[in-house]
């Protein structure tokens, strides 16, 4: 993996709600666009002084603009890891996330807040590195990084097997894997590409994604599931 692949992966510091009893498109949109708009503006608390932990296994749902996907997280693969990510389940950050970069056959990226001021303090709150126990296959989940202990709160899907790309770099130690949804994940529209501007992302939130890329899909909502 080039230089200029893992900077965009890392970054450079790293719905459809039917309407009742009418089939009106334009009304699920204006319905759709206001929850999106609640989302981005909702404020959630910055990451706690002491890091909560996180169950040794637990499931985190991601209710998405395309479908829900179901991701099972061993703690035992990357402690830190699992404890960010069931932190950040848990307190409603990811609601209102894009999905802002698509490579198919490579990676799905999300994780940048849609209130520019969450970002910031999630964004600053970086954890050590740990060994990569499970290969970054297809289905795995991982935190994006720029470089050596800066995992933050961005993350990645793999739709790929991405073991010989990213597994010697010993930065992205997969956290769990998807164990329903994969489908789902594979429908996100992709024709954006790796277009999104990551910097203008971080400055601007949402308002910048629903300006110049509004078929952007989206997490509505995420849970932690039995």
């Amino acid at each position: 993996m080039d230089t200029t692949q893992l900077r965009i992966l890392s970054s450079v510091a790293l719905t459809l709600i039917a309407t009742a009893c009418t089939g009106d498109s334009r009304a699920v949109e204006k319905t759709s666009s206001a929850v999106e708009t609640t989302a981005t503006v909702k404020m959630v608390p910055p990451p706690a002084a002491t890091p909560m932990r996180s169950p040794d296994a637990f499931r985190v749902k991601f209710t998405t603009s395309k479908g829900d996907v179901v991701i099972a997280v061993k703690r035992s693969l990357a402690p830190s890891g699992a404890d960010r990510f069931y932190e950040l389940a848990s307190i409603g950050y990811f609601s209102g996330v894009r999905f802002f970069r698509m490579v198919p056959g490579f990676v799905v990226q999300f994780g940048i807040n849609g209130n520019p001021a969450v970002d910031a303090s999630w964004n600053e709150a970086t954890f050590p590195d740990e060994p990569t126990r499970t290969s970054n296959t297809r289905g795995t989940v991982a935190f994006a990084a720029s470089g050596p202990n800066s995992r933050a709160a961005q993350l990645f899907f793999s739709t790929g097997d991405n073991a010989r790309k990213l597994d010697g770099q010993r930065l992205f130690a997969p956290i769990g894997r998807i164990v329903a949804g994969m489908d789902v994940v594979e429908r996100l529209n992709a024709e954006y590409g790796e277009e999104p501007n990551h910097s203008r992302i971080v400055r601007e939130g949402n308002r910048y994604l629903e300006k110049w890329y509004p078929a952007l899909d989206s997490i509505v909502s995420a849970s932690i599931v039995p």
